[in-house]
């Protein structure tokens, strides 16, 4: 197993060659999207499919691509939740967002270009290889990616907001807008690695319970947090109406519930052994984040 910072900088080393190996790309487009691209961040989700594939005993170069295309697709909801009709946010990562920078216009096809760059480079990758992994690790990300995963859930997040907040509905929220996007690189990276299915499974059961804790300490960290560590505006949730734990269950228990879903995805690696450990730090160091 590498280091995060050894999986962080294949990240970023690969990102804007996988992009530009797609061929050419208008200027302004290209800039756009890369300009979003290279806001850094903890790549958290490239890296957990780089670490699954290792965990399981894969090769991480074969699954560079699926990671830099599952960065994209994250990039690519950020630059239109931060759009005047989404979550209207001005900063990201302590950067003007992209509409802020290059219009409404350019930012939305930014988007669309990366969510399209990102297929189009995990179908390159899958034709590339000799069995089905491939394909079934693009089918895995792009559902979770998709109407019944990441895009069900922001549909909610936007159209229930105002609304009088229940368990349930910030509990689909979180599953899908959230923890989707975290259990993808898990399935992605372990079907890759040619790891079994209980293995796949209980990968799985790691990403939904670390996404659900994660989405638990944002929520917190938009209450409590430092907007200069956080790069980007503190209030906004409240501010907006959203759905979140904090509002359910208030500020003490939601600490508590994300420490009992970290709990659950310590457990989901039980069976993975002494190759967990790094998965199993990366879900404990949830629990500190400040940004």
């Amino acid at each position: 197993m590498k280091t995060y910072a050894e999986y962080l900088q294949m990240v970023n080393d690969a990102l804007s060659p996988q992009l530009r190996s797609l061929g050419y790309i208008p200027a302004k487009l290209l800039e756009s999207m890369e300009y979003s691209l290279a806001a850094g961040g903890k790549r958290l989700r490239p890296v957990l499919l780089l670490a699954a594939c290792d965990m399981a005993g894969g090769d991480v170069l074969n699954a560079l691509p699926f990671a830099c295309a599952l960065e994209m697709i994250h990039t690519y909801s950020l630059i239109h939740d931060d759009l005047p009709a989404m979550d209207n946010d001005d900063l990201r990562r302590g950067r003007p967002t992209n509409h802020k920078v290059f219009g409404e216009d350019v930012a939305i096809l930014a988007g669309d270009g990366l969510l399209s760059a990102a297929m189009e480079l995990m179908l390159r990758a899958a034709c590339a290889m000799p069995d089905m992994r491939g394909v079934r690790a693009a089918e895995a990300i792009a559902r979770r990616a998709g109407v019944t995963g990441m895009v069900a859930g922001q549909t909610i997040d936007v159209t229930e907001e105002g609304s009088e907040p229940t368990l349930d509905k910030v509990s689909y929220i979180h599953a899908h807008k959230t923890a989707d996007l975290l259990t993808a690189p898990m399935e992605a990276g372990l079907i890759l690695a040619g790891a079994t299915d209980e293995q796949v499974q209980r990968g799985i059961a790691y990403g939904y319970h670390l996404g659900m804790a994660f989405q638990m300490v944002d929520d917190l960290l938009d209450v409590v947090g430092d907007a200069a560590l956080l790069g980007k505006n503190t209030g906004m949730d409240a501010a907006l109406g959203k759905l979140t734990w904090v509002a359910v269950r208030g500020v003490e228990q939601t600490h508590a519930d994300a420490a009992e879903h970290i709990h659950q995805a310590d457990k989901a690696l039980e069976g993975f052994g002494d190759s967990g450990c790094f998965l199993r730090e990366l879900a404990l160091s949830t629990l500190e984040r400040v940004m």
